[in-house]
């Protein structure tokens, strides 16, 4: 039996994709504890693993989430993501010198926000295995491509300094390392191979499991009212960071009166629901809805291209249509369309008929229901939480060495 630890962040596309690991790795009789802020207790405490909270600097900012590395916000985002660092890592050293917190023989952390997970592992001198819910870089393919980036831009030049600064308060050399989390040991990939951009090209290092998903009967079921028996189900939803976009939803729920369908809308929690104004009787809204639920029967999703829709979506096989919003979503689109799996939109300049002329025609193409079952097989075969858990149990047996 080994002790496992793993840590995440204030983020449900980060930590949701985790939680199947420390299940299957608790079922298998191992110690696991999952270090991670209080929102999750509920969530974590379901897989079996021990929650241990965690104060994260973010649950105060206006979007209660993980700050988004893209485009002009890159530089903000990464002192962000710098300062809940130094503010994890103080904690994980109090946990430890109080005994509250045992050396584990592994440490499984988010690999693009937790970077504490780095320092706490070098600290400990315990091997580190990072998991990352979203498209990995090599030099065949990077997603630098999406992130304009200026060196020489103020913001990242102060964090660069404070980053360097941090380092050396834990004995670290080599920035660029850090950053690269070249300390891992692993890295599990939460995507399928198949829907990475250069898949075929990332060696030993790198497992994909694609998405491991977790019974949420805690969030409830849903079914088709009966008054839309039968009629297709159009499942809208922007995820949690990316969802206060009142006039958005307005648009699809009013020019779905008198449509052949069902609209089922998850709208987040920043959006008043009074500014949708009366719903029709085939629409419905809410602040969050149970995604998977929803998605056995949704005929089309209408996503945002977050990573965790959008594999959610593709393991229940369902077409996607894919409005992005900033870059990592918009890398996740152009594979969406590059695939054959839906189409894309534009958000900013989306009207209602083209609108629904596109969901009619993802909806009715033969062609896009084919990659659909053709990704869901390549997902059904990816190895999920017991391929995930092979490589953390590897990984940890380097630590019991």
């Amino acid at each position: 039996m080994a002790r496992i630890l793993f840590t995440g962040p204030l983020g449900h596309g980060h930590v949701n994709p985790t939680l199947g690991i420390a299940q299957e790795l608790t079922a298998r009789g191992h110690a696991v504890a999952y270090a991670a802020p209080e929102p999750f207790e509920a969530a974590i405490a379901q897989t079996g693993a021990e929650f241990v909270p965690l104060r994260s600097s973010w649950l105060n900012s206006p979007q209660h989430a993980a700050p988004q590395f893209h485009g002009r916000a890159f530089a903000r985002a990464s002192e962000l993501a710098l300062a809940e660092t130094i503010h994890m890592t103080g904690q994980f050293d109090a946990l430890r010198a109080r005994g509250r917190l045992a050396r584990p023989d592994v440490l499984v952390h988010d690999g693009p926000v937790a970077w504490w997970g780095r320092a706490v592992g070098h600290g400990w001198q315990v091997p580190t295995v990072e998991t990352w819910p979203n498209f990995v870089s090599n030099r065949h393919w990077n997603m630098q491509r999406y992130i304009r980036l200026n060196p020489l831009d103020p913001v990242f030049l102060r964090f660069l300094w404070r980053l360097r600064r941090f380092l050396r308060t834990r004995g670290i050399s080599g920035v660029g390392g850090f950053m690269q989390g070249a300390g891992a040991v692993e890295r599990i990939v939460t995507v399928p191979r198949a829907f990475q951009p250069a898949g075929e090209t990332f060696g030993s290092g790198y497992t994909f499991t694609g998405p491991v998903l977790t019974d949420r009967s805690h969030q409830g079921s849903w079914s088709p009212p009966a008054a839309s028996e039968g009629l297709p189900v159009l499942l809208v939803s922007l995820g949690t960071a990316y969802h206060d976009r009142p006039d958005f939803f307005r648009m699809i729920a009013q020019s779905a009166a008198g449509r052949p369908w069902h609209v089922v809308m998850s709208i987040g929690d920043t959006v008043d629901p009074a500014a949708l104004g009366t719903l029709p009787a085939n629409v419905e809204a809410h602040p969050q809805v149970p995604q998977l639920s929803v998605l056995e029967h949704a005929s089309v999703f209408l996503t945002h291209a977050g990573m965790g829709g959008t594999v959610e979506g593709m393991a229940a096989g369902v077409p996607l249509v894919a409005v992005p919003q900033m870059a990592e979503q918009r890398a996740n689109a152009d594979r969406i369309a590059e695939l054959g799996l839906g189409r894309t939109l534009d958000p900013d300049s989306l009207e209602a008929e083209g609108f629904w002329t596109t969901v009619e025609a993802v909806r009715a193409d033969p062609v896009i229901a084919g990659r659909c079952a053709w990704m869901r097989e390549e997902i059904r075969t990816s190895g999920g939480a017991s391929a995930a858990a092979d490589a953390v149990e590897a990984a940890a047996a380097r630590g019991l060495g």
